[in-house]
């Protein structure tokens, strides 16, 4: 690993912002001064005065890989991450074949190290045959355990109450939920395709997939939590009733947390009419007040992370009728930038931004020496250039494989200029750096 040193920053990290350089050396931060001198580094960027942030933590990520190659691949995904300021991911196991096994989380492990060009970790898939193997798993190794407590795919959907008090109670480490409830959402889908045959509008999706559907689940997990002492966390809420399930205020200590997702911060109900099915996802984007209620929420505390969920299909797929178009977007690339537009309109400070998106993701994960601008920590950093004009999404190229964006049409007023993982410049420039390898997250668990 070259030593980096970028000069002229202006640092965002822990609460403050403040200017200094910056000094990377064997893929760590070596020095934060405001002026480092004598030191002779083999790469040197004038920041003049860009942001320097931690490199975004996304603890939720469905790279596809493996089993579904003409959709993404951890190469293909990882550079798209790396142009957005994402420095370490977190790959959801309903991949093909699931992880559901230590053998198949050995096998992504060996494929993420042979090409990821960001930090990664993986989740533990839940179903009703492995049990066992997910109260036995060894906290240290993976980093988290998922369930699906509402629609999904193949067998990892566990949705029966004795399944779910033993997973409650027996979990090692913190438990992942996706939160609908099944038959409520089949009901409504019925309904609906009573109504409209195959042809279901795409602005119909978070009425079938309704705010009842998510909080009568959401609901069961953090009563089954309270009952059982887990360490639970709550992704990707989507409503303004769900928040009062949550306490407000910072994350240390809480036993119960819960993330939003980039797109339902930025997108509602109204976005439908244009984009269709390119922004079906689950949970549905809902309304408006939705939408506000939970960018109000990360300002009290009640949310606590925010992701991506990550979810690429092709455009072919996504033009399909609405019961047969597949739910997920591709988020790596424009996440970042798409969050700070709250920045720039003055609906959320950007250290919050900082916090929700680094610094709680490694505190609530316990991951080893990152998500933070520290002395010793590993250099995960996103330069992130403040734009004179908004620049069109459109003026760059799509890196993830599916080769579209739900951004298309917009522009955004900040651009990640450079990214650095583990230390190696992953990014810069307009360019990929195919040379930088991410490397596995640690854990520090008992």
């Amino acid at each position: 690993m070259t030593d980096l040193l970028i000069r002229n920053a202006r640092l965002v990290n822990e609460g403050r912002e403040f200017d200094a350089d910056v000094w990377v050396h064997n893929g760590r931060i070596e020095k934060i001064a405001s002026s480092i001198e004598g030191v002779s580094a083999s790469t040197e960027i004038d920041a003049a005065g860009q942001y320097l942030l931690p490199g975004m933590i996304d603890d939720q990520v469905h790279f596809r890989d493996p089993g579904a190659p003409h959709k993404g691949s951890f190469a293909s995904e990882s550079r798209a991450a790396v142009s957005g300021g994402i420095t370490s991911v977190m790959d959801m196991p309903n991949t093909n074949p699931p992880t559901l096994t230590l053998e198949a989380l050995a096998a992504k492990e060996q494929r993420a190290a042979s090409c990821s060009r960001v930090n990664y970790g993986f989740h533990f898939g839940v179903s009703h045959d492995n049990l066992d193997t997910v109260a036995a798993l060894d906290p240290s190794r993976v980093a988290a355990v998922k369930v699906f407590m509402g629609a999904s795919t193949g067998n990892m959907l566990v949705d029966d109450l004795p399944a779910l008090e033993r997973l409650f109670r027996d979990c090692p480490t913190v438990l992942l939920t996706h939160c609908e409830h099944t038959p409520r959402i089949r009901e409504r889908e019925a309904q609906w395709q009573a109504r409209y045959g195959d042809d279901i509008p795409a602005a119909e999706h978070p009425a079938i997939r309704d705010a009842e559907a998510c909080y009568q689940s959401s609901s069961l997990a953090v009563s089954l939590a309270r009952r059982y002492g887990t360490q639970l966390h709550v992704l990707h809420i989507t409503t303004a009733r769900e928040l009062g399930l949550f306490q407000p205020g910072p994350l240390a200590g809480k036993q119960i947390t819960a993330e939003v997702c980039a797109h339902h911060l930025y997108f509602d109900e109204g976005d439908y009419a244009a984009l269709g099915h390119l922004i079906k996802c689950n949970p549905a984007i809902k309304t408006k007040a939705d939408r506000d209620a939970l960018r109000q929420a990360l300002l009290c505390g009640r949310l606590d992370i925010i992701g991506t969920d990550h979810a690429p299909h092709t455009l072919e797929e996504k033009q399909r009728p609405y019961l047969q178009a597949p739910a997920g977007l591709p988020l790596v690339q424009h996440a970042l930038p798409s969050l700070l537009e709250l920045v720039a309109d003055d609906l959320l400070p950007l250290p919050l931004l900082v916090e929700k998106t680094s610094h709680a993701v490694a505190e609530r994960f316990a991951i080893e020496q990152r998500g933070y601008l520290r002395e010793g920590y590993w250099a995960d950093l996103a330069l992130v250039e403040r734009l004179a004009e908004p620049r069109p999404v459109a003026a760059d190229p799509i890196l993830a494989h599916c080769g579209w964006t739900p951004f298309q049409g917009r522009s955004f007023r900040h651009a990640v200029r450079s990214t650095l993982v583990s230390g190696q410049l992953a990014w810069h420039d307009g360019q990929v750096k195919d040379d930088c390898q991410g490397l596995p997250l640690r854990y520090q668990r008992g």
